[in-house]
């Protein structure tokens, strides 16, 4: 199989996995609080974010794993604990994500970017976008491939993959604007139900992976 096909088969495979629409449904409530200024910096941060954590995945992937003794089962249960915190609250009406930015116009561009930096990472980037299975199709791949050259191919199709998720964050951005209040609420609460779910299937998996590693290595 060509180099080219197993970069194609790893973009699709993440693409699936990603599902850009459920994606885009599951972060408006995410960035509602924040300008378009904001909203734009977090599209580019998450694509930064993600082409990072797959390329990392691709290159050193398998013995960064076995050196700090973290399986992809346990990141992945690990993302379901995080999105819980996120979810919940949602879920219940009771607050969002974050809270929204300061409507100061003389505020500081540096606490601009800090409150959009607040939920780049936890929850858009890890587990919304990225998680222990996005990171396991990059070690799979690198194995499949082996050598260098077919590893600059999957590097290619990790930056196609991140390039679509910041692409749907940005999309978020302008579905939330125009949308009305009673309606986001709406979708706020229906968002946090469905991350919830997305929640608990984390959660469960990644424990049930846990197990039935444990009951394999006995």
């Amino acid at each position: 199989m060509s180099f080219d096909h197993e970069a194609l088969v790893l973009f699709l495979a993440l693409f699936a996995l990603y599902s850009p629409v459920a994606a885009l449904s599951s972060y408006l409530p995410i960035v509602r609080p924040y300008t378009h200024s904001q909203q734009l910096r977090l599209a580019v941060g998450l694509v930064v974010n993600v082409v990072v954590f797959v390329l990392l995945a691709i290159w050193v992937g398998e013995p960064l794993l076995e050196l700090l003794g973290i399986s992809t089962a346990a990141l992945t249960a690990t993302g379901g604990i995080a999105l819980i915190f996120a979810a919940v609250p949602l879920m219940r009406g009771t607050g969002g994500v974050a809270p929204p930015p300061s409507d100061d116009a003389d505020a500081e561009p540096a606490s601009e970017a800090a409150a959009a930096r607040s939920v780049l990472f936890t929850p858009i980037t890890f587990p919304l976008t990225v998680g222990g299975t996005t990171f396991a199709f990059g070690v799979a791949a690198s194995a499949d491939v082996g050598g260098v050259t077919g590893r600059l191919w999957l590097s290619v199709a990790a930056l196609a993959y991140a390039v679509v998720t910041g692409v749907t964050l940005y999309l978020s951005g302008h579905v939330e604007r125009r949308i009305s209040s009673a309606a986001a609420a709406i979708l706020d609460r229906v968002a946090g139900i469905l991350l919830t779910s997305i929640a608990v299937v984390l959660l469960t998996n990644g424990f049930t992976d846990l197990v039935v590693a444990r009951l394999d290595r006995g």
